[in-house]
């Protein structure tokens, strides 16, 4: 089993968007990502992180992840509990929902103390982004 720290960060909302996705398994670090995702909301990247950490699970040749985000609103939506009312945050949660039916996938929210370590890569991730972008 997989247990993955997600984030997803936005400077300005809509602004560069990164996330990051820290991955253990057996309690060791086994991998990370850190992207720019382009312009768009805080809501959009951190979907888009747990997207990212579902694909790369499934990569890996797992079929248990635990998934821990510091987004109380995107845990609740993926558990059910809240409805999904924006249609990209809809998009990207029919991909999310298309994963899960081939693996057992729990998510937990958590403090933002505890997912530091997503938290700074998405937050770098983002800052690329915003070194990209030109002024009119």
């Amino acid at each position: 089993m997989l247990t993955i720290y997600t984030d997803g960060a936005s400077l300005g909302n809509p602004g560069p968007m990164g996330i990051g996705v820290v991955i253990y398994k057996g309690g060791v670090r086994a991998e990370e990502l850190s992207e720019y995702l382009g312009e768009g909301t805080n809501n959009i990247a951190e979907y888009t992180a747990v997207l990212r950490a579902l694909e790369t699970a499934v990569r890996m040749g797992e079929n248990e992840v635990h998934l821990k985000s510091d987004s109380q609103l995107v845990v609740r939506q993926l558990n059910n509990e809240y409805k999904v009312k924006d249609e990209k945050l809809k998009e990207i949660k029919k991909k999310i929902d298309a994963i899960r039916s081939n693996m057992k996938v729990t998510f937990e929210h958590i403090p933002r103390e505890r997912n530091d370590e997503a938290d700074a890569l998405s937050k770098s991730a983002a800052k690329r982004g915003r070194g990209n972008q030109t002024c009119l």
